[in-house]
């Protein structure tokens, strides 16, 4: 899989920047457009980038499934340290000028560079994770109902906690990830009024280092876990490793997000921590989108993901949480009632 303008790679807990294109194996960016009989595909990564075991990840092993099984050539393109709109018109410039079809923006942030460039390329088809905003015959929005497998983590967590208080982290204070706090939030006062849940949001936009920076998830899970808190969700990120890391060290209940993280390889050292996880099928949507276009039928329009079609839920990878019967009896009691409709999750606080 090749690397296209990869510009900055970030890793679990650190960051390197690389100034010229990277490959695997013998090709290089370079000759991309000349490849023209090799039907190629490309995403590109949001703040944190490929490595940050959670959002981009789960875009990244989306492609990855695409180059094995539909014999794609992938190509992925990481964000810059504080770019601007521009700096993603012109990334998604790039990799549709090289022939891959479709382009992906990984993220809401990615909506006005893809307002701009789609319809400039209408024979190639854009797709955007979390936003159906920005809208085109060639532009298929993928986004998710995370309140409902928040809530099921607010369920878990009122059923988990021995303290009787829970945090939840929060990367950026932006309308997608209030729908995170709003499903969770209500998930454990619907199961538990007496628990107590503490809220915290890392950084406000325009500044998205809240979801880049694992040292100020490290802190503000350090704060809760002061406050007492046992069972923390961080929907933050990679900045969401830093507050892993504080969980595990404390003893306490993790709640992953987007991915699986207790299986994320990246994490091991504190998977015993993390309880269960909110995943978002960001991987299939990936793989489907991929899939479309290569069938000659390629998506467009919104395509929602919900409790009801798997699109989001919660893990039970870990032995723990399965041994657990009280807490896993009440969040499938409580998916039913979602997918019933006998319980409407909120999507903001």
């Amino acid at each position: 899989m090749r690397r296209i303008t990869r510009i900055a790679t970030v890793g679990v807990a650190s960051a390197a920047l690389a100034l010229t294109a990277t490959a695997c194996g013998n090709t290089s960016s370079s000759d991309a457009a000349s490849d023209s009989k090799e039907k190629s595909v490309a995403i590109a990564y949001d703040i944190g980038g490929r490595g940050d075991q959670s959002f981009n990840d789960a875009a990244y092993a989306g492609l990855a499934k695409a180059e094995k099984d539909l014999k794609v050539k992938g190509n992925d393109a990481e964000p810059s340290d504080g770019e601007s709109d521009a700096d993603k018109v012109q990334r998604l410039t790039e990799l549709a000028r090289a022939g891959n079809n479709p382009v992906i923006g990984v993220g809401f942030a990615y909506a006005p560079a893809i307002k701009k460039v789609a319809p400039k390329f209408p024979k190639t088809t854009f797709g955007i994770i979390d936003d159906s905003s920005v809208t085109g015959e060639n532009i298929a929005n993928m986004v998710f109902n995370e309140e409902q497998g928040s809530y099921l983590a607010g369920v878990a967590a009122a059923k988990a906690t021995k303290s009787k208080t829970v945090g939840f982290i929060g990367g950026v204070e932006t309308p997608l990830i209030k729908k995170f706090e709003a499903g969770y939030a209500q998930g454990v006062k619907d199961t538990d009024p007496s628990v107590k849940v503490l809220s915290q949001y890392l950084t406000q936009p325009p500044n998205f280092d809240g979801f880049s920076k694992p040292d100020l998830g490290k802190a503000a899970a350090q704060g809760q876990l002061d406050k007492k808190a046992d069972v923390i969700y961080a929907a933050a990120g990679l900045a969401g490793s830093g507050s892993i890391e504080a969980v595990s060290a404390a003893g306490k209940w993790n709640i992953g997000v987007d991915s699986d993280q207790y299986m994320q390889a990246g994490l091991a050292q504190y998977k015993d921590s993390i309880l269960t996880s909110v995943t978002k099928d960001i991987a299939d949507a990936v793989f489907n989108l991929i899939k479309s276009v290569e069938d000659g039928k390629p998506q467009n329009g919104e395509i929602r993901y919900g409790l009801d079609k798997d699109g989001v839920g919660l893990t039970d990878s870990n032995p723990a949480y399965v041994k657990l019967t009280e807490v896993t009896a009440a969040v499938d009691k409580a998916k039913q009632e979602i997918v019933d409709g006998k319980i409407t999750v909120k999507t903001a606080p």
